[in-house]
C-alpha cells in the first residue's frame, strides 16, 4: 500500500483495513452506564424484553469503536481526523458481548478547495463482527490537508 500523508495521496477507490477488537460484556455495561444507560445495554433479562432480544452494545458505543479503528488505520497518515459532519450513519447489527470487530474503508470521493491548503475526502467506512455481518457503517466528510 503506498503510504498516506496527504490529501494529494489519496486516490478514489483505495481501502483500509482497521486490526480487530473484542468487546467484552464489562465494555458493553461500563460504556452504557455513563452515556446510554438504557436495560438493552446493562441487563440480560431486561434486555430480552426488548427488540434487540438480548445484552447489545449502544450504538454509540458501536460509533466510538468504529473511530478507534479508524484511527489506528491512519488513513490520512500523521494528521488527526477531522471531519465536517457524516453520511449515511447506519446500524445494521447489534453488536453483542464477545463480538470481534473490524473496520473497512475505501475512498469514494475527493474535492480539492478552491481556496484553502486542504481538500474534502469521503471514505466509507463499514464495520463488520466476526462472521463477516455489517453492523455499521458511516461515512464522515473528512478535512485532509493538502501538500505546501
Amino acid at each position: 500500500m503506498v503510504p498516506v500523508e496527504w490529501f494529494d495521496d489519496l486516490t478514489v477507490g483505495m481501502r483500509f483495513k482497521s486490526p480487530e477488537i473484542q468487546v467484552t460484556e464489562a465494555d458493553i455495561k461500563r460504556f452504557a452506564a455513563e452515556f446510554d444507560p438504557q436495560p438493552m445495554h446493562l441487563d440480560h433479562e431486561a434486555a430480552k424484553a426488548t427488540l434487540f432480544k438480548g445484552l447489545a452494545a449502544s450504538g454509540w458505543h458501536t460509533a466510538a469503536i468504529a473511530m478507534n479503528l479508524a484511527i489506528q488505520v491512519r488513513p490520512f497518515g500523521p494528521h488527526p481526523l477531522i471531519g465536517a459532519g457524516v453520511d449515511g450513519l447506519r446500524w445494521t447489527v447489534p453488536v453483542r458481548p464477545n463480538d470481534r470487530l473490524h473496520l473497512e474503508g475505501e475512498v469514494m470521493s475527493l474535492t480539492p478547495s478552491k481556496s484553502k491548503p486542504q481538500g474534502i475526502a469521503l471514505v466509507k467506512w463499514t464495520m463488520f463482527n466476526q462472521n463477516g455481518e455489517e453492523v455499521y457503517t458511516f461515512t464522515p466528510i473528512a478535512i485532509v490537508p493538502r501538500r505546501g
